[in-house]
């Protein structure tokens, strides 16, 4: 099986909205033990296990907008088909800190997701994170190519932390199920929030 996280290359962008996908990547690698970081598929590969299953991290190194390039040689190399493959990416579409699970679909503008279709086709899982949209599309490449605020932190921080949690069951099949214990984790950080917002208006 073959998790794949989107983002671009170099510490220039490595804060940027656009590379969630790796950092939701490196998460599940650092909690769950995978092995050190190797140069394979035009990109950085780690190996570990999630619900018994054998699992291949992969972050492209070729930038965005060639992602098919590195994932279409993995998927080749392992004979895997669509539907063993998971992508991490950032969706506009979604508030900040919204998370859904997919299978299939179009592009809708994402030029990595465009990517991977025009070389292994549509039919692979998605966990499309939400990263906001400016409210004009002119400025939705400003947008994804600029740093999370401080501020972001506060929901994109202990997402990160449930989809790592919760990876084994992406792995196992549990879409639904994944989606649900991501949920329940950030529900109580939620409740926290409200409380500690509703105190402070009471002063």
């Amino acid at each position: 099986m073959l998790f794949v996280g989107l983002g671009n290359p170099g510490a220039e962008h490595a804060g940027q909205r656009h590379n969630i996908g790796f950092m939701a990547v490196d998460e599940i690698v650092r909690r769950h033990g995978f092995s050190s970081q190797r140069a394979r598929f035009q990109g950085q590969t780690f190996e570990g296990r999630l619900a018994d299953k054998k699992i291949l991290m992969l972050k492209p190194m070729t930038y965005m907008n060639r992602s098919g390039q590195s994932v279409g040689e993995a998927m080749r190399y392992y004979k895997l088909e669509p539907r063993e493959l998971i992508v991490f990416y950032d969706e506009i579409d979604f508030a900040p800190g919204k998370m859904k699970v997919k299978t299939g679909g179009g592009a809708a503008g994402h030029n990595g997701i465009r990517s991977l279709i025009s070389h292994i086709g549509a039919d692979f899982r998605r966990v499309r994170i939400g990263v906001g949209h400016p409210g004009n599309k002119d400025d939705v490449h400003r947008h994804v190519l600029s740093d999370f605020s401080k501020s972001e932190a506060v929901w994109r921080d202990p997402l990160i932390d449930a989809i790592a949690e919760e990876a084994p069951l992406l792995a196992a099949g549990e879409d639904a199920r994944f989606m649900t214990a991501v949920a329940l984790r950030l529900a109580p950080a939620k409740a926290k929030k409200k409380s500690t917002e509703s105190s402070g208006a009471k002063t």
